[in-house]
């Protein structure tokens, strides 16, 4: 963890040139991997304002929230789910007031955009069969909220015990669509999101809200923050302006 700290500080620091911490700089934020398309055109935006580009530090929700509690420095988190803010904010790390849910989504069956394959998630559904001798790409089923979300889902159908021996775990949400795109594996689990921002996947079959927990993504200033940008830009994103952004690339807003 030391090591990973070490490495974080030390792309902010890239990021940012050896001099922007005696300048104004924009907020750090340390974001979900599922946001990048939709925090980045939101952070230009912000910039497009007059305000210092927020810097992203796009990873899984669970990587993020462990780089917080190690003492990394950054002025927002964006999770994917509950369950990593609630670390965070248990570990005191967060401004007390500013947590609230920014976001939904939804969970989607995926396949190479070449691939023929039928397939409803539904209870009892023949995913071990359309697998074959393949792997299914899953975020970290263990940690990662896409992955977690994503097993969730298989267990009330039914058929986790059946796919679990095949899963083709990844770092984060991305890396388990990227090893779909390009054929690693015959058929994923990512966010509905996530497939609308490639074209080398497309979507099998949308899961059944009501079998995993709901996706929320909460936003909260940390504690240790310093930037005096950090608060308005937490603003903005649920400003009209952002949500509509974020709607625009497949995410709901409640």
């Amino acid at each position: 963890m030391a090591r990973a700290l070490h490495l974080f500080a030390l792309l902010i620091t890239l990021l940012l040139g050896p001099t922007a911490f005696a300048q104004e700089r924009g907020p750090v934020v340390l974001a979900a991997a599922s946001l990048q398309e939709s925090l980045t055109e939101a952070a230009n935006a912000w910039a497009a304002k007059g305000h210092a580009k927020p810097v992203i530090s796009f990873a899984a929700s669970s990587a993020l929230a462990r780089q917080v509690m190690a003492g990394a420095p950054a002025d927002l988190f964006l999770s994917a789910d509950e369950e990593w803010m609630d670390a965070v904010a248990k570990a005191g790390l967060l401004r007390a007031g500013t947590r609230t849910t920014l976001l939904g989504n939804r969970l989607v069956l995926i396949a190479p955009a070449s691939s023929k394959v039928r397939l409803t998630p539904a209870r009892g559904f023949a995913l071990a069969r359309a697998l074959g001798t393949g792997r299914l790409a899953l975020a970290d089923p263990d940690a990662v909220p896409a992955g977690k979300y994503a097993k969730a889902a298989l267990t009330h159908l039914g058929v986790w015990t059946s796919v679990a021996a095949k899963v083709a775990p990844a770092e984060n949400v991305r890396a388990a669509m990227a090893l779909v795109e390009r054929g690693a594996a015959p058929l994923g689990i990512v966010y509905a999101t996530d497939a609308r921002a490639s074209k080398a996947v497309r979507v099998v079959g949308v899961f059944p809200a009501s079998s995993h927990p709901p996706i929320r993504y909460p936003v909260a200033l940390l504690k240790a923050s310093r930037s005096r940008d950090a608060a308005g830009f937490r603003a903005f994103l649920l400003s009209k302006q952002a949500r509509a952004i974020f709607v625009r690339h497949g995410f709901s807003a409640p």
